[in-house]
């Protein structure tokens, strides 16, 4: 365990990470015990095969028949979620978000018993009170910061995801342990754990999301907009900003090398260029709408509003996905990625 300062920048609130490795935990807390992995989805399946490959004694819960018959030829027991939880002392609830609460209260929540452990990958519903777990239950969180395959391709390369780990509720005294048990087992504990809690796991998680995705779509849009009005063809501007996956790769090269020293990578033509637009690129704007939706965010008027859409019959999710999908860009750049033969085969 080691703490870490996250804070240099004298503009910025101070403040302090716990961050664990391997040294940090054991498998131990879950001897004897059985994990079951609630969801067989990308998630599901990469933790539960780490977890396995790690020697734990892993079973799989499914709403569907034909991903549990996937699980089964993976060679887990597969059973339907009320039996899955039944069997465990340890469930990690890995369905998404917006079916959790019914999932919980038909399926999960009744087939808990005093001292087991439920896991939750993401913040959302405990946050927001939509799901309340029995007070006899610990209620932790381990949340890859990596796609599902990506959990798996790391493992199975010795390596690990980095993830947020949270305690929610105590109620066996072990659930700190547990839960770092957990990270151990699906390999997060190789590379790092932060420590923290369910309501920043959620408001960090849904700003990228919602503002960070947002900015990035919509400078792309404007670089569209400006080149299409300079005359510069609409395949040129999509393969260079983002067709061709150069920034694909610049992008990983910065989780690699830093935002700063990946620049190494290019000519001093591009890093002069780069560092000018930066430094003359007004922020402002940006963080106001960082704010903004911090604020809906933090409010829970943004859960709020997602929940009203999920019981609407008029789906405003559908709209804007026809909006989006039948404008000038989306169009061209389909056109673009066959022209060129950029789909993955």
């Amino acid at each position: 365990m080691e703490p870490t300062d996250d804070s240099e920048d004298s503009d910025a609130a101070e403040t302090t990470a716990t961050v664990y490795h391997e040294s940090d935990a054991s498998l131990d807390p879950l001897d004897g015990r059985t994990i079951a992995v609630l969801g067989y989805g990308n998630q599901g399946r990469s933790q539960a095969l780490n977890m396995r490959d790690e020697g734990l004694d892993v079973v799989v819960g499914n709403r569907a028949d034909d991903s549990r018959e996937r699980a089964r030829e993976d060679g887990f027991d597969a059973y339907p979620m009320a039996e899955a939880t039944a069997r465990a002392d340890i469930v990690l609830f890995l369905v998404p978000d917006e079916v959790q609460p019914e999932v919980y209260e038909r399926t999960v929540g009744p087939n808990l018993d005093a001292g087991d452990t439920l896991v939750f990958a993401s913040g959302y519903n405990v946050t927001y009170d939509y799901i309340e777990v029995d007070p006899a239950v610990d209620v932790v969180l381990v949340a890859p910061r990596m796609i599902g395959a990506v959990v798996r391709e790391l493992y199975e390369e010795g390596r690990g995801a980095p993830a947020l780990l949270a305690v929610h509720r105590d109620a066996t005294g072990e659930a700190k342990a547990r839960a770092l048990a957990i990270a151990a087992g699906i390999g997060s504990m190789r590379s790092g754990v932060v420590e923290t809690d369910f309501e920043t796991e959620t408001r960090t998680d849904l700003l990228s999301e919602q503002g960070l995705f947002p900015v990035f779509a919509a400078a792309l849009l404007a670089r569209f907009e400006v080149e299409s009005e300079a005359g510069v063809p609409p395949e040129v501007t999509l393969l260079e900003s983002y067709l061709s996956r150069e920034m694909a790769h610049i992008f990983e090269k910065c989780a690699t090398e830093g935002l700063i020293g990946q620049m190494d990578l290019h000519s001093r033509t591009s890093q002069y260029g780069q560092l000018l637009g930066l430094e003359a690129f007004d922020r402002e704007p940006i963080r106001e709408f960082m704010r903004e939706r911090l604020e809906a965010i933090d409010s829970g008027a943004f859960a709020e509003e997602w929940t009203r859409e999920q019981e609407s019959e008029d789906s405003r999710l559908e709209r804007l996905r026809r909006r989006y999908e039948g404008s000038e860009f989306v169009e061209t750049e389909q056109a673009t990625l066959d022209a060129f033969g950029l789909r993955e085969t």
